[in-house]
């Protein structure tokens, strides 16, 4: 579709800097179909074993090198953000649920870049490199939806996946729909609202921190230059944050409406540097 009609359609999304909690204002119009050789789909799986270890990294004390699995015995969940068919299906994602601040739409549809490369698709590639990282590193690994071809979950079911595997840690990716001149990643971390996630809080604000620290080593993506604080956000109107029990943040990799932040997401080795680095900080924060 033309840049006009997309722009037309993700701000039917109601989507922008408030995007991937699922947002009031969401709709079921669709992004841009994925697909077309600048659209950056997920690779086979022959690519995803491509640079999916690092070197063992050394520990500062001895020099020597780190266990083979230092992730055994960890559960991770991954939240890839949104899916391919919402757009699909209104009713289904603009049902209301409750997220204890207020009453948000199941889930959105999510942005895409100006090429038509979706949200979906990106935290979809994302999330497949991570878990193979994570898997190879020992972790055990459980992903909130089985592939991209569907509908949802809703944000609270994703909440509940992670709550029921008792993860040591839970991560929701996300590509931000913002204004195109702001650029760059950030990290969102619950508040307290008196509810479930209150004692995890504590705890995500470290795995926030490791995260942050990792992606931006790893990536050299700049820190957010219109929203947060060094990268850092803190929010109380997202579902999958309000309602969790284990420690889970959010993170936005970039602005898939700024076209610097879009050419690094439609690139596979990015995906998978970043992958890499979302690895290394959940690691960080799990050791």
């Amino acid at each position: 579709m033309t840049s006009k009609a997309l722009v037309a359609t993700l701000a039917l999304c109601g989507l922008g800097v408030a995007a991937c909690g699922g947002t009031s204002g969401g709709t079921g119009a669709g992004p841009a179909q994925d697909g077309g050789p600048a659209s950056g789909t997920a690779s086979p799986a022959s690519a995803l074993s491509a640079q999916t270890a690092t070197p063992s990294p050394k520990t500062p004390a001895t020099g020597g090198s780190v266990p083979a699995e230092p992730l055994k015995g960890k559960v991770i969940v991954i939240d890839p953000g949104h899916n391919g068919q919402n757009y699909k299906h209104p009713a289904e994602i603009n049902k209301q649920v409750n997220i204890l601040t207020e009453k948000k739409a199941c889930d959105t549809t999510g942005t895409a870049t100006d090429s038509g490369y979706s949200e979906a698709a990106f935290t979809w590639d994302i999330s497949q490199r991570l878990a193979k990282i994570l898997r190879s590193r020992g972790a055990t690994v459980e992903l909130t939806r089985p592939n991209n071809s569907g509908v949802g979950p809703c944000i609270t079911e994703r909440a509940a996946i992670g709550n029921k595997a008792h993860a040591n840690a839970a991560i929701s990716i996300h590509g931000d729909g913002a204004p195109a001149k702001g650029h760059g990643f950030h990290v969102i971390m619950p508040k307290k609202i008196n509810g479930p996630v209150d004692p995890v809080v504590k705890a995500s604000s470290k795995l926030g921190l490791a995260v942050r620290d990792a992606y931006k080593a790893g990536t050299g993506v700049a820190y957010s230059t219109y929203i947060g604080s060094q990268a850092l956000d803190y929010r109380n109107d997202l579902g999958g944050l309000n309602l969790s029990t284990v420690p889970k943040i959010f993170i936005e990799c970039g602005n898939m409406r700024n076209a610097g932040d879009a050419a690094k997401f439609q690139s596979p080795a990015f995906r998978q540097k970043a992958a890499l680095s979302l690895a290394n900080g959940l690691q960080n924060y799990l050791k």
